[in-house]
């Protein structure tokens, strides 16, 4: 899969790098990750590409790291139900709400999937990883 960090996300952490008499300051941990479904990249903002097919931002939750590089689904989102047209899912993107919000980040399904009328998908594995560590 293929991710793209928003600009937020990626200030945020890089900001937690600055001391505190510089400037720095803690990032605050996400109170909700929400997923929503695309059929073409959504672009740096994640709105672009949503699916007409369901707008619903469904939660999820990642369990602890325990390597200290990934993370992992400990709860996944509920299944997305299509109400009514035919598309191509090829992405999600990743919020801090069910509607507005901040968003997160975005990743290219591994592979893209034809959804019809009252079709469901279900997003079953989703991994964070950031790699290389130091030795």
């Amino acid at each position: 899969m293929t991710a793209g960090l928003a600009p937020s996300l990626v200030s945020g952490w890089l900001n937690t790098l600055r001391t505190t008499g510089n400037g720095g300051a803690a990032y605050s941990a996400v109170a909700g990750a929400f997923v929503q479904l695309h059929t073409g990249d959504p672009g740096s903002a994640g709105t672009s590409n949503v699916s007409v097919g369901s707008t619903t931002r469904n939660s999820f939750a990642f369990s602890s790291s325990s390597s200290g590089s990934s993370l992992s689904l400990s709860t996944a989102p509920s299944a997305w139900t299509n109400g009514g047209t035919s598309e191509t899912l090829t992405h999600i993107s990743v919020w801090t709400a069910s509607t507005s919000g901040t968003f997160l980040f975005s990743v290219a399904l591994t592979a893209s999937k034809a959804w019809a009328s009252a079709d469901t998908f279900t997003l079953s594995t989703l991994t964070a990883a950031l790699t290389p560590q130091a030795a």
